[in-house]
């Protein structure tokens, strides 16, 4: 909005959600704004015996955060070494990259497939070559959108060195079943990672959590900022968990918009990829069209991104909007092509 002088814009770039928090969460936090000098507990422990019920887990084997990207810090600062080897997929979700390089690690890559997977054979092959103290990969993956299922993701995770930690970002799970997602493990190996920041609508209050063995737990204790987690936030995370009907309404909003997206994309004869998240990438051929398209999308008001590194980089990503949102993109993205045909 800076840069283009407007008031507002179509706001389909940081994938958060269109359709808001749980109106019980905005009740619940309402509720105690007034207490808001108060501290949140420190321990979250409402919140986590909650998510150890829904998880099937026990309060010991959860961390509550502020958001995924404060848990991935901790676990970097926890797990890496300095000068030690941490692998992911070049171009994946960059935060990773920023607290390895930030704590003092070694990054290793493996690359994404041509069709924008996740390319499991390489990330083990690369594992047991650099021999990684901590494995990164998110699953649904971000910027792709694409997903591995349960089976593929379990075979990638026995062959993976049993000495190295698999940080597994599950910040888009919420849109795909519980089953089709990796089993439910608890080994000093893996610790998962969740957010209710994409399905639950609340990104600006910063809350996440990580799932992760009782040994795992009491290193992330020791080390986390305890009274880091907005206390506001930890009502609304509460109150979200006890709207599941919400959740799926959520859920089936995100498959209309990518149905759009995906409809829209094939009108203009233009690629995408299926997606799992609340985002679809539509291809513009190459990665230079792709930067031109979103800069004059922004100049007609309609704010979205694009992957950095190929094979996604002549994609760009448009968040799940509301109908609204979604036909102003349409609109804008058919008159640029229009101008300027790719």
């Amino acid at each position: 909005m800076r840069n283009t002088g407007r008031s507002e814009l179509v706001r389909l770039g940081a994938n958060e959600s269109a359709f808001g928090p749980s109106p019980k969460a905005v009740a619940a936090m309402s509720a105690e704004l007034e207490r808001i000098s108060w501290y949140g507990d420190p321990e979250s422990y409402e919140l986590r015996v909650a998510l150890a019920a829904k998880h099937g887990c026990r309060i010991e084997e959860l961390v509550i955060g502020s958001g995924i990207d404060d848990l991935m810090g901790l676990a970097v600062r926890a797990f890496v070494a300095p000068g030690g080897a941490a692998l992911t997929t070049r171009g994946s979700y960059p935060t990773f990259n920023y607290h390895v390089i930030g704590y003092g690690g070694r990054l290793v890559y493996a690359p994404y497939r041509p069709n924008g997977f996740l390319d499991l054979d390489a990330l083990v092959e690369t594992a047991h070559r650099e021999r990684p103290s901590v494995i990164y990969i998110s699953n649904p993956d971000n910027p792709s959108g694409t997903f591995i299922d349960r089976d593929a993701m379990a075979r990638f995770y026995a062959a993976l060195p049993g000495d190295a930690l698999v940080m597994l970002d599950e910040a888009y799970a919420d849109f795909v079943e519980e089953n089709e997602l990796l089993p439910p493990l608890i080994e000093d190996r893996l610790v998962r990672m969740r957010t209710f920041s994409k399905a639950y609508g609340m990104a600006g209050a910063r809350i996440g959590y990580a799932i992760a063995s009782e040994s795992n737990i009491r290193t992330f204790q020791k080390i986390r900022l305890h009274y880091g987690v907005n206390r506001n936030a930890q009502i609304g995370a509460l109150a979200s968990l006890q709207d599941e009907p919400f959740r799926r309404h959520v859920v089936e909003q995100v498959a209309e918009a990518r149905a759009d997206y995906a409809a829209l994309a094939r009108d203009l004869g233009l690629g995408y990829i299926e997606s799992r998240t609340n985002f679809t990438c539509i291809d513009l051929g190459t990665a230079d069209r792709a930067v031109r398209v979103m800069q004059q999308l922004l100049t007609r008001g309609v704010w979205i991104r694009k992957p950095g590194e190929p094979p996604l980089d002549r994609y760009v990503r448009v968040s799940a909007g509301t109908k609204p949102m979604r036909e102003a993109f349409a609109a804008a993205l058919r008159a640029v092509l229009d101008e300027a045909p790719v």
